[in-house]
């Protein structure tokens, strides 16, 4: 029995906040768009390296307020990259913690994603 990886759905319920912090912030491309038709809420697909969101308008898909936790190997190089973007919403900094070391940044929409590097760079 196999398992693939996780593809969280994040809440979201403004398009241009969502692409200002997701894109232009937080570097992610976004993979592909849906709406049912014209005027309908938005959902999308954004990746980064190997990360993939999911960002959705619509109400029943998913409640706002959601934690999730992304590995990375390069989190003091993607901490100053956000730092100097210019968006003016956010500066994570670093926490030590016993089990890794985290930078946490919320989203305008309540969502917190906790980018970590473990000592073995899990």
């Amino acid at each position: 029995m196999s398992f693939g990886k996780a593809t969280p759905i994040l809440r979201i319920f403004d398009e241009s906040k969502a692409r200002a912090f997701y894109v232009d912030f937080l570097g992610f491309t976004i993979d592909w768009e849906h709406r049912f038709a014209d005027g309908l809420p938005l959902y999308l697909q954004l990746s980064k390296g190997d990360c993939l969101l999911h960002l959705s308008e619509h109400h029943g898909d998913c409640s706002p307020g959601a934690k999730l936790r992304i590995p990375t190997d390069e989190l003091d190089a993607y901490q100053q990259q956000l730092i100097t973007s210019g968006y003016a919403y956010m500066r994570p900094g670093i926490e030590t913690q016993p089990w890794a070391r985290e930078m946490t940044v919320i989203d305008p929409f309540g969502n917190r994603l906790v980018f970590f590097m473990t000592s073995d760079a899990d």
